[in-house]
């Protein structure tokens, strides 16, 4: 199959991610409290980076051009596949939060910890399903920029999901401090309990 077809196949899961925020975006409650505006620019422009890397050649540039993995159609099928339990990763855990919900961090007036679907294993499976299609579109991609992209929203997402944890600490005290022993921050924990049940989360 042509790259082309290939590259276009790819990018379903993501049309289908992005649809399902922008249907959903303005169902959720008033807000509370917010992070500084400088926190939310740095955590954009470096998520509008990665995306850049991974889905144009405007940075394809030196060794970010070159490839670590052979162009196989069986690699490309694998990685669209997995970009597709990513992307319903995040949008299971996006229709979990429901109300509570925001692209920034940030209370809702009448905020829940949601302790249920994927926030019963981790605290942030948004950013887990983001970072599991990104990976997926990585191996359809082949080449370092994806991996640099990868690299980009680990840390993005990783300083974002501290934030927001800090905010649901003073908020929940206590409560959100049992959530965190029993679950994995944005991977499932290996060999210690988690699965609790429950109204916490945020991403």
């Amino acid at each position: 199959m042509p790259y082309d077809t290939m590259w276009r196949i790819a990018l379903i899961p993501w049309y289908v991610f992005a649809a399902y925020w922008a249907i959903t975006a303005f169902r959720v409650r008033p807000t509370k409290t917010r992070e500084r505006s400088a926190d939310r620019l740095l955590t954009v422009v470096v998520v509008i980076v990665a995306y850049e890397l991974l889905f144009t050649r405007v940075l394809r540039i030196g060794v970010l051009g070159l490839r670590f993995v052979p162009p196989q159609a069986w690699i490309a099928y694998a990685g669209i596949a997995v970009s597709c339990v990513g992307t319903a990763i995040s949008i299971w855990a996006r229709y979990c939060l429901g109300e509570n919900w925001s692209a920034r961090v940030t209370l809702k007036e009448g905020h829940q910890l949601i302790r249920t679907g994927p926030y019963a294993f981790v605290r942030h499976p948004i950013y887990t399903g983001m970072l599991v299609a990104t990976i997926g579109t990585t191996l359809v991609v082949g080449e370092w920029r994806a991996i640099a992209a990868i690299v980009l929203l680990i840390a993005a997402h990783s300083r974002k999901a501290l934030r927001e944890e800090r905010l649901l600490t003073r908020e929940f005290g206590d409560e959100y401090s049992v959530y965190r022993q029993h679950t994995g921050f944005m991977f499932p924990r290996l060999g210690g309990k988690s699965g609790i049940a429950g109204p916490a989360g945020q991403n």
